[in-house]
């Protein structure tokens, strides 16, 4: 595989269903070598969890200007231009970009190499086949937990992995289809989110940590329960 995107994402958590992007970070390569990258901040529409924080060093001051993820993610697509796409842990990655486009009503169907399947199957000695580790193991320079960094030292490890264990018979060299299945998530209806603003006064809450503008229905259906529960004051 010479033609593609690595991709990277820091994200609000690890399930797609309920978290959000917070950077989008991919490395395009075309024969080989590295002719673009790309990089950018998106706005969940919500505060940050102290242990996103710590991880990825990107804070809520960081997110407020940044656009969210309908405005960047056309952007994204366009550079990526419906190559194959690499990753560690690719699916991961593919699984938050699926749910987003189609949220937004975007095609992105996509087929995928992933390293950590490479890793696991010729690197077995190994304590850990993370990206840390394996960039340890080859020496790779890598500044871990910021979307383009990680994508770039991904790239750097898929060559040396290629170099020491490829194999043209091997199906884990081989892009194949992603799959994540997904339905399409409503925005918030204008008497939803009329709703929460009354209970918000009602409850005298002035902060839940959202933008109820940015909310799902789902969303704003969970945080209108958490404000009758009380578990929102």
């Amino acid at each position: 595989m010479k033609d593609f995107v690595c991709i990277d994402l820091e994200t609000t958590g690890l399930t797609p269903k309920t978290n959000h992007i917070i950077e989008i970070g991919a490395v395009k390569v075309k024969d080989g070598r590295v002719a673009d990258t790309y990089s950018a901040l998106v706005n969940p529409g919500r505060r940050l969890e102290q242990r996103i924080i710590d991880l990825t060093g990107i804070r809520d001051a960081d997110l407020e200007g940044a656009p969210s993820i309908g405005e960047v993610l056309p952007d994204f697509l366009a550079f990526e231009e419906e190559l194959p796409l690499l990753g560690h842990s690719v699916l991961f990655d593919y699984s938050f970009l699926k749910k987003e486009a189609v949220n937004h009503k975007l095609s992105f169907d996509r087929q995928g190499v992933d390293t950590l399947q490479i890793a696991r199957k010729y690197l077995q000695a190994l304590p850990s086949r993370s990206l840390g580790v394996l960039c340890e193991y080859y020496g790779i320079p890598h500044n871990a937990h910021r979307a383009l960094e990680d994508a770039l030292a991904t790239v750097r490890l898929y060559e040396r992995l290629l170099a020491d264990f490829f194999d043209p018979g091997e199906s884990v060299f081989v892009p194949k289809p992603l799959i994540f299945q997904v339905k399409r998530e409503q925005p918030a209806s204008k008497k939803q989110k009329e709703q929460l603003y009354r209970l918000m006064e009602q409850h005298k809450i002035t902060e839940t940590g959202v933008d109820v503008e940015m909310l799902s229905r789902n969303e704003a259906s969970r945080l209108a329960d958490r404000i009758r529960s009380g578990a929102i004051q």
